[in-house]
C-alpha cells in the first residue's frame, strides 16, 4: 500500500517522497517506476526501515559530480594558506 510521508511527519528523510513497502513495490514495480519518472524519488522500505530509493535516470545522472575528486580539491581556493617545509632533520628509527 502506498503511503505519503513528509519529512516533518516521519522524521525519516529530508524530502517529501512516496514510500512503498517492499512487498507492494515488487508487486507494482511498473507503477513505482512510472511515479519515479513523473513525481520524483520513490522510497522503498523493508521491515519498516528505509531500504532503497527508486529514482529516474535523468535525476541520477544530474546528481553525479562534474569533477573527479582530485579536480575538486584542486579547485578549492588557497586563501592565506602557506605551508613551509620543516628545516629539522627526520628522526632516526631503528628497525
Amino acid at each position: 500500500m502506498l503511503t505519503r510521508m513528509s519529512a516533518a511527519a516521519s522524521g525519516m528523510d529530508p524530502w517529501e517522497m512516496d514510500a512503498w513497502k517492499l512487498q507492494d513495490a515488487k508487486a507494482r514495480f511498473s507503477e513505482v517506476v512510472d511515479r519515479a519518472l513523473r513525481d520524483g524519488p520513490q522510497l522503498v522500505t523493508r521491515h519498516g526501515e528505509n531500504a532503497v530509493v527508486i529514482v529516474a535516470y535523468r535525476d541520477f545522472v544530474g546528481a553525479e559530480p562534474t569533477l573527479d575528486f582530485k579536480d575538486f580539491l584542486m579547485s578549492i581556493p588557497r586563501v592565506g594558506l602557506e605551508v613551509k617545509p620543516s628545516r629539522r632533520r627526520p628522526r632516526r628509527i631503528e628497525l
